[in-house]
């Protein structure tokens, strides 16, 4: 109950000072069991605002005392209170193997795991997943060790065994076992900052749509990028913002190329400010002429763009990329 207390009242301060002075917030609210307490406390948060005190002979919360023009709706103050809840509830990325399935070729019998992402301290409603072998992890695994290898002396990759490997007892208990282990190495700081643990999560799946890119196959290309967003957009807390500009910039060619200029524009858009930030020149001439023509196309205004566009390449000349923005994707993860 003292947390709730702490909560409500921050809120009523945070909503009193958008007030003008000399106007008192009043608040509808039903929870069972609030003390009086509760009610005085947030009363002395009320009269705080006021210029001049109101002597009240009765409950100032009372309804019959309500001010339409100063009051908050239920619906209000319950997205507030969830705004605020929200905000000092911290936000983790949490792996889950729900499944695993066995695929057989002609010459090689394997079990894949499904990893599924999730962000926790917040709704998040997107399932977002892919598919690792367990060789994946083990050369993750050493990859981590040539750089963090002090770090990870208490972190154990469950070890392969010579036989029994496809009964499914050993597949329930390892599948368990990876689950702990990328939960450990995102406990870890030194790995969850490193570039090493977006890549094991999305590499494979660059690599596909990039490929899927150059054959002209935007829609399933489209697909993989739209998974590989998803990912890096939960553990981008945890990195630099460039992550996402690869991603952002094959999504905006694949829209382009399926003719959803709206979508293409937005990805551009979104791509636009990590590449001015980090100082992405590869990147930026290209995004910015992409923006433009689009611009254009939509009747969106493009004249800061065209601007920013001219004085790059005056500023710059002879080292700006000519290159489309579509002609520097197709060269990514080859």
């Amino acid at each position: 109950m003292n947390y709730i207390l702490r909560n409500f009242l921050s809120l009523c301060t945070y909503l009193l000072a958008q007030k003008p002075h000399g106007t008192c917030l009043y608040l509808c609210f039903y929870f069972p069991g609030v003390t009086t307490a509760f009610k005085h406390l947030t009363v002395k948060s009320c009269v705080g605002a006021m210029a001049e005190p109101r002597r009240h002979t009765e409950d100032p919360l009372f309804p019959g005392e309500f001010l339409t023009s100063s009051s908050l709706t239920t619906k209000e103050l319950q997205q507030n209170l969830r705004a605020e809840k929200q905000r000092e509830r911290p936000v983790r990325v949490l792996f889950e193997i729900p499944s695993t399935r066995i695929i057989e070729q002609a010459l090689s019998k394997y079990v894949v795991y499904e990893v599924v992402v999730m962000r926790s301290g917040s709704f998040d409603s997107r399932r977002v997943s892919v598919e690792r072998r367990y060789s994946d992890f083990s050369r993750f695994h050493h990859a981590l060790l040539r750089e963090f290898n002090e770090e990870l002396e208490e972190v154990v990759l469950p070890r392969k065994l010579l036989t029994g490997n496809f009964s499914p007892e050993i597949i329930s208990e390892r599948r368990l076992g990876l689950q702990d282990y990328l939960a450990k190495l995102y406990e870890t700081r030194c790995v969850r900052h490193s570039p090493l643990f977006p890549k094991f999560f999305t590499e494979q799946e660059q690599k596909k749509a990039h490929s899927l890119l150059r054959a002209g196959q935007f829609r399933l290309a489209l697909e993989q990028l739209q998974t590989i967003l998803g990912i890096q957009e939960k553990l981008v807390p945890w990195q630099k913002p460039t992550l996402l500009v690869p991603t952002l910039a094959a999504l905006a060619v694949c829209y382009r190329d399926l003719e959803e200029p709206e979508q293409a524009f937005t990805s551009a858009q979104r791509a636009l400010p990590p590449v001015r930030r980090y100082g992405l020149k590869n990147y930026r001439a290209s995004l910015l002429d992409l923006l433009v023509d689009l611009g254009y196309q939509l009747g969106q205004p493009v004249a800061q763009l065209q601007e920013e566009l001219t004085a790059l390449r005056d500023a710059e000349r002879g080292e700006v990329s000519s290159r489309s923005l579509k002609e520097l994707v197709v060269k990514e993860f080859i």
